[in-house]
């Protein structure tokens, strides 16, 4: 399969010092899409929060501490006046919930953590995802603008000579015409593939802080290895996911369950009372009794089961909505390999040959200018378009190796 020379390195790295534009390969664009995007930052600091609220998880309540004054009389002879029953208290009271309960909240704690480690994933993915596409519309647009200035240049070239052609007689007026309208259109082709380039330009600054960046280097390669792309659909970011979500759901049963089991409390307190009836100490636990599990927890547990099993649900669902998006970019990849194949293989070479055939007609005088011109034309149309097949095989290619396999890396 031949592809479009990539060897224009030195000309593109004079562009972009006389403009100022940086230089960006592939891989370095990918690498700096997810080094410096306030999204992926912003998913990095949502799962430092979840480890730190994972570190104190299981951790016992915070103490009370309480005070008070028992049993003033406020009625009787009594009135507002200590007796030996009157005393002020200051106790410490400390819930101990179940082991159950604190295992299944390190449990949820963990499986936070989990997710929000698959959603920093996925954010890095997505910015590849985005950079990689980008990079890819701008190299192909480099490469497309500088096939049409060529294509402008050399018709520009034949235009004193269709000028000189009509004064001498040896041309109709209106070839001069013809070939200044030949002129315009590739003139507006260009203009159309620098605005694509500048589009290009915008979209992968999103990604990488980089204005009027300048694609060089390879562009990646077209071709995928399908089996292997299809054995990766488990370990896509949407699945990952998906079975976080399963297992967030796995531990609010389990913590719902806790519920049937009592949780505790114990409390001391001292109590100080008129000094000649001495001060009081005192030491109480309490247990709650979970009686009405019928009513209360277990409709709690249900609906935590439901939750878990709706998540393993949206898990088969999300990989089967996978394996058919897998099928249909897998598709069009084929299809845009083949009519590149096809133009590259059979239609590309007709097109040289009619330019390269007309080109000597005319120098032994058997063509029109405008013969030759049209086939200049014709081929410049087509080598864009080719540069379009095969641009649209590689970002296909892209799209399923970044996708399927590369969002792991």
């Amino acid at each position: 399969m031949k592809r479009v020379c990539w060897t224009a390195l030195p000309v593109l790295l004079a562009l972009a010092s006389a403009s100022n534009a940086q230089s960006v390969a592939y891989d370095d664009a990918l690498r700096a899409a997810v080094s410096d995007q306030p999204r992926i930052r912003a998913s990095e600091l949502r799962l430092d929060a979840r480890r730190d609220v994972a570190d104190a998880a299981d951790e016992l309540p915070d103490p009370k501490l309480r005070a008070g004054l028992r049993n003033l009389p406020v009625t009787g002879p009594d009135l507002f006046d200590p007796t030996m029953m009157t005393a002020f208290e200051i106790g410490v009271d400390q819930e101990i919930p179940n082991l159950v309960e604190r295992r299944a909240r390190a449990g949820l704690a963990a499986a936070d953590i989990e997710r929000a480690s698959a959603e920093l994933s996925y954010a890095r993915n997505a910015a590849r995802l985005g950079a990689g596409r980008a990079w890819i519309s701008l190299a192909y647009a480099q490469q497309a603008e500088e096939i049409a200035s060529d294509a402008l240049h050399e018709i520009e070239r034949l235009v004193p000579l269709a000028r000189s052609s009509v004064a001498a007689g040896t041309a109709r007026p209106g070839e001069s015409l013809e070939v200044r309208r030949a002129v315009l259109e590739v003139e507006d082709r260009r203009t159309q593939i620098r605005a694509d380039m500048q589009t290009a330009q915008a979209r992968l600054a999103r990604y990488i802080a980089v204005e009027d960046a300048l694609a060089v280097g390879p562009p990646p390669s077209p071709e995928v290895n399908p089996e292997q792309l299809r054995a990766t659909l488990e370990y896509t970011p949407e699945i990952v996911l998906a079975e976080t979500e399963i297992r967030q759901a796995e531990a609010g049963v389990d913590l719902a369950r806790s519920d049937l089991r009592p949780d505790f409390s114990v409390g001391a307190s001292y109590g100080i009372r008129e000094r000649q009836y001495g001060d009081l100490f005192s030491v109480m636990g309490t247990v709650t009794l979970p009686l009405f599990a019928k009513r209360r927890q277990q409709p709690r547990i249900e609906a935590a089961r439901a939750q878990a099993a709706a998540a393993g649900e949206a898990r088969l669902d999300m990989l089967r909505t996978l394996e058919a998006q897998f099928g249909a970019d897998l598709a069009s990849w084929r299809s845009a390999y083949r009519q590149w194949q096809r133009a590259t293989d059979e239609l590309l070479p007709l097109a040289e040959s009619r330019a390269e055939l007309e080109r000597a007609s005319f120098a032994a005088g058997r063509a029109d200018l405008l013969d030759v011109i049209g086939a200049i034309k014709t081929l410049a149309v087509l080598r864009i378009e080719i540069l379009a097949r095969e641009q649209a095989t590689v970002e296909a290619a892209a799209n399923l190796r970044l996708t399927y396999r590369e969002h792991g890396q």
